[in-house]
């Protein structure tokens, strides 16, 4: 069937911000389908407030909204833009979430719109646990034993019945939100509760668990003509019982049978024509490991974070294809994009193996429980390709960037009891891995392991290879070994997977040394292509890995050196983690697409990310899916012999490299490799801050106090003399990684212990901290003469909240034009003072009218795609060239700003980190952002707010306001009174009561957490609903033990908050400032205009 030529318009809704378990695979996966419409005429609406992602780019539809997900806003942009069909399996649960409520609340009808690709009916068998169950058993699928329920008496009856262990899984959630193994009724009865609140439709399922059984995913396409083919099939190192988002997963599979691989094969096939898909389904199974019995344990009926693992791991352009099919193609029509020679419907052939780990931030969060399970918690994933299991395993581990060398030769504590380290194997947390690895070594069999972990022994036993080999380079003095016995224990440590850093640290000698030896023996890794048919055909890909199992490569190197081809190589930006998301993606992109604009030959990536758009097919001349360390650049630079590398586009990881190359500077020079645009001793100069400060004195630029100090007495003595609160700050590290503000010796003693584990080898810069002061920062570009500065951006709360987590605005809202002034002057010294010749951001403390500079780095940065979006000048593509040696434009440096307010939100992800605090502090613990665009500020914030899932009641309703101390209740009150006014009914505890009675302000008392049992209870009322938003303005952190019992209140009052999906704020100028927006939304009403629109009105767009 070709092409259904009645679809002119279509509409694509967005995944929204960034969140644990809906992270930067919608970015490629929406990227993808965009362009997949394009090429066939149709215009494109696309709905997605996720300003970082590179779908809400301009170019990339022909209208992009920064809006909401959700049905008010949708339905607003269907009433304006009139579209023919809408696209639901692209923007993960948000969007079929969304689709749905569309279908029940008759909009689709109404506007005559067709669901293009998998019908709704489809999509709400997937996503009702109780439909879902009679789907399967009618495709001859079995299921566990379950029952879906909607009210909490009803779940307690099924539990009784049922019969402990069970598994609790909630309707219409993403990342298996609420669900977990439940083994006692008091956990049931807690997680019911929470569950149903969740759930859309308040509808959870109850079922039988089959913990312990193997985990296998099948990625399965079908078409219209009920055409279908498994696209990939991957097992999980981890068992039912952990979820996929959190296992460690393998393709193909490894322990099936030819037998069990083809009874899942058909099963697929079945469900997914019994469901009616089309398009592209992910189906997860549980296989008992001693028979051949199965359960079907979910259908995700969209593009999922699996797929697009699957996509990358086979080379399969998964969404572009599921996007063709949804406009009316068959799989025999359409050829597969990136061999070029097959058609779509061609199996894809694996000769190498592919390995995903996901990366956990856990320690960032106060409180969070670090045990991993069904309920998703990891911020990111990295996926390694090689010839051998133990190889592709060690180089995972690494591009985690967690400071592992692998899975042996680390920093890392072991646990000493035994019955301890097998308590860790039956409980797992983030450490999982090596706590095998450890057990292993201390002599722990792989029977035990296996009866501990429900880890099969298949991949143990290839954990044991690394271990015991590690342990025979121990042994063996391989320095005094003769070359052909070193030729062969090194040769058969890289086949492993191990490192130069890590071979050369079980030798106690320098990496440096080893990779001398190493070539000098001639080791070396090889380049091979991915191509999607294990060269059973003929076909050129530009995607490519390294490994030590091969003995040629797939490219005639020889060749490319002698046309003279000019090269550059763009370092990605790695792992999503908190501080590192979607925008350094979105930075990497637009450089590779500025190269290409300036007709460079070969613009080169290197990334290991399966969730990006830089890893996709279609966005470099060659793609590296490959280790970002100094070790695997440098090997990909001397065979490419390219003309440089960039390491300002893709974040922190990429940025810290630049000043690791010095150590391989000889190899570097050999190579005639150069860092382009900024020189690397700058970049050193702005990331030490001791270098930096010096560099503020010489400049006459004022910043805070500051001293770098290396002993806790010289940090106490500084503490003393300049007062406390002060902030501790690390050199080298990403979102505040190890940043606090202490507020006594005793927080301050702590802090420096933390700091030392992380960056010892660098001075630890202590700084005086400012209270009640403003945070204003500024992205730009210099070209070494001249500055362009793309915004001045004004954070809504005082400084003391990091960067990633601020709530932010362009144009600034309440800074005078005297102190604007001042920070363009200082950020034109500074970008001149450090020669810079690419990107930057400094960030600025305004105090009384004085500004002071906290920080600059030059590279890329967080908020470089919202400047850029919300000015219309694309800074990257404009860094590409500077960096390339050109020079800014001159009609580019004063241009003046548009007539509208943007918006910048954090999202944040607490709701699935059991017990972590959502305190905001000088460490970064926001896992996305979103932005919007109003006529005035409080119209952008609100947009904003919705963006980002904070649901503030506008009509009226309770808000409790809970505060600590007599000094902010005070500054409280004047909020308090405007929330009094707007009609909102006042809930506070007994002192908050008090203090707002002394200044006529009504409220109603409720009795404090620890004053369980008196009713009306803070717990009961946020249990059963009656609070509609949460004002929480926490003490600032003491050791005071007067305080502990207050501070504890206010973290269950927060955390609670969450469980139930209650909007909470915890800074004072957000809440004022949300108050103020509530009070503009009633007397106006939202704009609804597109990105494109609001350009419209500049006087010039640069994209």
């Amino acid at each position: 069937m070709p092409l259904d030529k009645s679809i002119k318009k279509a509409l694509v809704l967005g995944s929204g911000g960034i969140r644990i378990g809906q992270a930067g695979e919608f970015d490629y996966s929406g990227s993808q389908v965009l362009k997949a419409l394009k090429e066939e005429g149709i215009k494109t609406i696309l709905i997605n407030p996720n300003i970082a992602t590179i779908q809400t780019d301009p170019e990339l539809s022909d209208q992009v909204y920064l809006l909401p997900v959700n049905v008010k806003y949708v339905e607003e942009v269907i009433k304006k833009e009139k579209p023919d069909g809408i696209l639901l399996a692209f923007g993960g649960q948000t969007a079929l979430n969304v689709g749905v409520e569309l279908k029940e609340q008759g909009i689709l009808e109404k506007y005559n719109i067709r669901v293009l690709g998998t019908p709704i009916e489809a999509i709400e068998v997937t996503e009702d646990r109780d439909l879902f169950v009679k789907a399967m058993n009618k495709a001859d699928a079995k299921v566990c034993r379950s029952k879906a329920v909607t009210v909490y008496k009803e779940a307690i009856k099924v539990a009784q019945e049922f019969g402990f262990p069970l598994m609790l899984r909630v309707a219409y959630t993403l990342g298996g939100r609420g669900s977990g193994i439940i083994d006692n009724m008091k956990d049931f009865e807690r997680m019911a509760k929470k569950g149903l609140a969740q759930s859309r439709i308040n509808q959870i399922l109850i079922e039988e668990s089959v913990w312990g059984w193997k985990e296998v995913e099948y990625e399965v396409v079908r078409d219209s003509a009920n055409n279908c083919f498994i696209n990939c099939n991957m097992e999980n190192f981890d068992p039912v019982g952990i979820h996929t988002g959190e296992s460690i997963v393998v393709a193909p599979s490894q322990t099936l049978t030819n037998e069990e691989y083809h009874m899942l094969r058909s099963a697929s096939i079945r469900v997914i024509r019994g469901l009616g898909i089309i398009g592209e389904c992910n189906i997860q199974y549980a296989l008992n490991p001693f028979s051949k019995e199965f359960r079907v344990i979910e259908v995700n009926a969209r593009l999922s974070r699996s797929s697009a693992l699957a996509s990358k791991a086979t080379g399969y352009p998964l969404a572009y294809v599921a996007a063709k099919l949804a406009i009316g193609y068959t799989l025999p029509e359409l050829k597969n994009k990136i061999t070029g020679i097959t058609t779509a419907c061609f199996e894809p052939a694996l000769d190498y193996l592919v390995l995903k780990i996901p990366r956990w931030d856990l320690t960032k969060f106060q409180k969070v429980d670090r045990r991993i399970g069904s309920q998703m918690k990891s911020v990111g994933e990295v996926m390694a390709i090689g010839r051998t299991f133990e190889e592709v395993l060690q180089k995972a581990v690494r591009m985690l960037d967690i400071g592992m060398k692998g899975l042996v030769a680390n920093n890392l504590d072991d646990i000493e009891d035994v019955n301890e380290l097998k308590y860790a194997l039956r409980n797992p947390t983030d450490l999982r891995l090596f706590r095998i690895a450890e057990a292993i070594k201390k002599g722990i069999s792989v029977d035990e392991i296996y009866r501990l972990s429900r880890v099969d022994k298949w991949f143990l036993y290839k954990l044991k290879n690394i271990v015991d080999l590690c342990r025979q380079i121990q042994d063996i003095e391989l320095l005094e070994s003769d070359d052909k016995e070193k030729k062969y224990w090194l040769e058969r440590a890289k086949r492993y997977g191990f490192s130069d850093g890590q071979i050369a640290k079980i030798m106690g000698v320098d990496s440096i040394f080893i990779r001398q030896m190493r070539r000098r023996l001639n080791i070396q890794p090889y380049v091979k292509r991915i191509d999607t048919l294990a060269a059973e055909w003929p076909a050129v890909t530009n995607y490519l890995y390294l490994t030590y199992s091969a003995s040629e490569h797939d490219i005639d190197f020889e060749s490319e050196y002698k046309s003279n081809l000019t090269k550059v190589i763009v370092l990605g930006s790695g792992t999503y983690r908190i501080g590192a998301s979607v925008e350094f993606d979105w930075g990497s992109v637009n450089c590779l697409w500025g190269l290409k604009k300036l007709g460079i030959d070969q613009a080169i990536m290197i990334n290991y990310n399966p969730e990006t758009v830089s890893t996709d097919y279609d966005i470099s001349d060659k793609l590296y899916f490959e280790e970002l360390s100094g070790e695997r650049v440098l090997d990909i630079c001397e065979l490419e012999k390219a003309d440089g590398i960039v390491v300002s586009a893709g974040g922190q990881i990429a940025n810290n490299l630049a000043a690791k190359f010095s150590k391989y500077s000889d190899f570097f020079r050999k190579a005639s490799i150069k860092i382009l645009g900024t020189h690397g001793t700058r970049i050193d100069m702005a990331e030490d801050r001791s270098k930096f400060s010096t560099l503020l004195d010489q400049l006459s630029i004022k910043q805070p106090e500051w001293n770098a100090l290396t002993t806790k007495e010289g940090a106490i003595e500084f503490a003393q003399k300049v007062g406390y609160p002060i902030l501790v700050r690390p050199s080298y590290v990403l979102s505040g990684a190890a940043m606090r503000v202490s507020y006594d010796e005793k927080t301050l003693q702590d802090t420096l212990d933390l700091a030392a584990s992380i960056s010892s080898e660098y001075p630890v810069v202590i700084t005086k901290f400012f209270t009640n002061a403003r945070e204003i920062e500024c992205d730009g570009i210099c070209d070494g003469e001249n500055v362009l500065i793309g915004a001045i951006v004004e954070h809504i709360e005082n400084a003391g909240i990091h960067s990633g987590d601020a709530t932010m605005a362009i144009p600034p809202q309440t800074v005078s034009n005297e102190v604007t002034l001042k920070i363009e002057e200082y950020t034109k010294k500074i970008a001149l003072a450090l020669k810079i010749h690419g990107p930057f951001n400094v960030q600025y403390l305004v105090k009384n009218n004085e500004v002071y500079v906290i920080e600059c780095n030059l590279r890329s940065s967080r908020s470089m795609p919202y400047v850029s979006k919300s000015r219309g000048i694309n800074l990257m593509r404009l860094a590409a060239e500077v960096i390339m040696g050109g020079k800014i434009p001159t009609r580019l440096m004063n241009l003046p700003l548009g007539n509208y307010v943007s918006v910048k939100a954090p999202m944040f992800s607490f709701m699935r980190l059991d017990k972590a605090d959502p305190v905001l502090s000088v460490e970064m613990s926001s896992t996305g952002e979103v932005a919007c665009i109003g006529e005035n500020f409080p119209d952008a914030l609100m947009k904003s707010l919705e963006a980002a899932d904070m649901n503030v009641p506008i009509e009226g309703g309770n808000i409790l306001i809970s505060v600590g101390g007599e000094k902010l209740k005070n500054e409280v009150i004047p909020l308090a009174k405007e929330i009094s006014k707007l009609g909102f009914t006042i809930f506070a505890t007994e002192d908050t009561k008090i203090a707002l009675a002394r200044n006529n302000i009504n409220a109603v008392k409720l009795y404090k957490v620890h004053e369980y049992g008196l009713e009306p209870n803070i717990m009961q009322c946020l249990q059963d609903g009656r609070i509609d938003m949460v004002i929480n303005i926490p003490l600032p952190t003491t050791v005071e033990e007067k305080f502990k019992t207050i501070m504890e209140d206010e973290y269950k009052i927060r955390r609670m908050a969450v469980d139930y999906n209650i909007p909470v704020i915890i800074n004072l100028q957000l809440a004022k400032a949300v108050i103020d927006a509530i009070k503009n939304m009633r007397e106006k009403k939202i704009e609804i205009k597109s990105l494109n629109e609001y350009h419209q009105t500049l006087k010039e767009v640069y994209w």
